[in-house]
């Protein structure tokens, strides 16, 4: 039984370091991701949960969709379905702009009528 246990051990048998892996994407799931760096093949690196996904025909800093196309035990794939979509808070800001550049085009309109006067 010893010899059983050393023949599995030395060729192959079951080995448990760091317990199971699971991945944190699924083929076709679409998430934002943020471009964080580019690999020696070209393609952009993204990273969900410390994963990595390797995406195509994007530059370091991109922030793009993208949807999920290979996945593997350490890696995998995905395709730009478009651009990132921006939450709540750069929504926020992006609504006070307008309100804000409303407000001086407001103001530069009354700075010219009274200029008339």
């Amino acid at each position: 039984m010893v010899d059983e246990e050393r023949k599995q051990r030395r060729f192959g048998g079951p080995r448990r370091f760091g317990g199971p892996r699971f991945q944190p994407v699924r083929v076709g799931e679409e998430l934002d991701a943020t471009i964080e760096a580019v690999g020696e093949k070209g393609d952009g690196i993204a990273k969900k949960d410390g994963f990595v996904l390797f995406v195509p025909g994007v530059k370091e800093g991109d922030k793009v969709r993208i949807r999920v196309t290979k996945v593997f035990r350490k890696v995998g794939f995905a395709e730009v379905v478009g651009e990132a979509t921006p939450s709540e808070e750069a929504g926020e800001e992006a609504g006070e702009g307008e309100e804000a550049s409303k407000e001086e085009s407001e103001k530069s309109e009354e700075a010219e009528d009274s200029e008339e006067f």
